[in-house]
C-alpha cells in the first residue's frame, strides 16, 4: 500500500511538472517579411533559407522573448495590408514608422535609423540630387516610403516596381533614370554593382525602423520591446549592424 502511495504520489509530481512545461512553452507567432529587400531581408540561394539584418535580429528577438516564429514571406504591400488586417501577428521588412501606418497599426521601439536616398548609373553626370529629377523617370518599390518621396517630386515620370532588385536592374539598364530607396539598401546594391551604381546627394529624409504589430497585439508590442531593449544594451544589435550594414545606423 504504502509502495502504491509512493507511486501515485511520484505520478502526480511529474504530472505536474508535465503541465509547468506546457505552460512555459514558447508563444508562435506568425512573422511577415518581404525576402526582396538586401541587407535587411533576402534568401540565401545556397540554403534557400531567409537571412539579413532584420531576419537575424528577429531570431534574437524571439530567443529572448521566448517566441517562436513562424516566418511569412510576401511581397511588402501585401506585409502593411496583412499586418494592418491582422493577418499576421507581426512583421519585420525595414518598416518605416510614419503616422499613417501608426494609424493602423502598431510600433516597436525604433531599431535603426534610415533615410531616402537617390541612385543613378556610375556614368550619370547630369544628376547631384533629387532636385535634378524633374523630367526624368524615377523608380522605387510598391509601397514603400521612397514611392512616397518619388511620387512627390515635381515634374517626374514615376514608375512603380514590386521589388527594387527589379528597378535597379532597369536603372543599370537605361530604362529608368533614378531610384529613390532607403540609404542602407541603396549603400547595397551599389556595393553588389560597384561598375554600374552610385548614390548621389545625401539623405534627404529622416526615418527609422521598426517591428510592426496587429492593432490588439500590445503585450506582444511589450515583450518584444523589452527583448528589443536587451540586446540594444548587450551589443547585438551593434555586432549586427557591423555585420549587415555598410555605413551602420546614423
Amino acid at each position: 500500500m504504502k509502495k502504491y502511495l509512493i507511486t501515485a504520489a511520484s505520478l502526480l509530481v511529474l504530472a505536474a511538472l508535465f503541465l509547468g512545461a506546457c505552460s512555459a512553452k514558447t508563444t508562435k507567432v506568425t512573422v511577415a517579411t518581404d525576402a526582396t529587400f538586401p541587407p535587411f531581408e533576402t534568401v540565401d540561394e545556397s540554403t534557400k533559407e531567409l537571412t539579413g539584418f532584420d531576419v537575424e535580429l528577429m531570431n534574437a528577438v524571439a530567443e529572448a522573448a521566448g517566441m517562436e516564429i513562424e516566418w511569412v514571406n510576401t511581397p511588402f504591400d501585401s506585409v502593411i495590408a496583412g499586418v494592418s488586417e491582422c493577418q499576421y501577428d507581426m512583421a519585420i521588412a525595414a518598416i518605416t514608422i510614419t503616422d499613417d501606418r501608426k494609424a493602423a497599426m502598431l510600433f516597436s521601439d525604433p531599431y535603426v535609423d534610415a533615410g531616402q536616398i537617390v541612385v543613378v548609373r556610375k556614368d550619370e553626370a547630369n544628376i547631384t540630387s533629387k532636385d535634378d529629377l524633374t523630367g526624368l523617370v524615377v523608380a522605387a518599390q510598391l509601397g514603400t516610403t521612397g514611392e512616397i518621396e518619388a511620387q512627390a517630386i515635381e515634374g517626374v515620370e514615376y514608375k512603380p516596381y514590386d521589388t527594387y532588385d527589379l528597378a535597379m536592374l532597369d536603372l543599370i539598364n537605361g530604362q529608368v533614370d533614378a531610384v529613390i530607396a532607403d540609404k542602407p539598401t541603396a549603400d547595397s546594391f551599389v556595393g553588389q554593382y560597384t561598375e554600374d551604381l552610385m548614390t548621389v546627394g545625401e539623405a534627404f529624409t529622416e526615418e527609422k525602423y521598426g517591428i510592426a504589430f496587429c492593432k490588439d497585439k500590445t503585450d506582444l508590442q511589450s515583450k518584444v520591446n523589452e527583448a528589443l531593449g536587451t540586446l540594444q544594451e548587450d551589443g547585438t544589435v551593434d555586432q549586427l549592424i557591423a555585420k549587415w550594414l555598410v555605413t551602420g545606423a546614423e
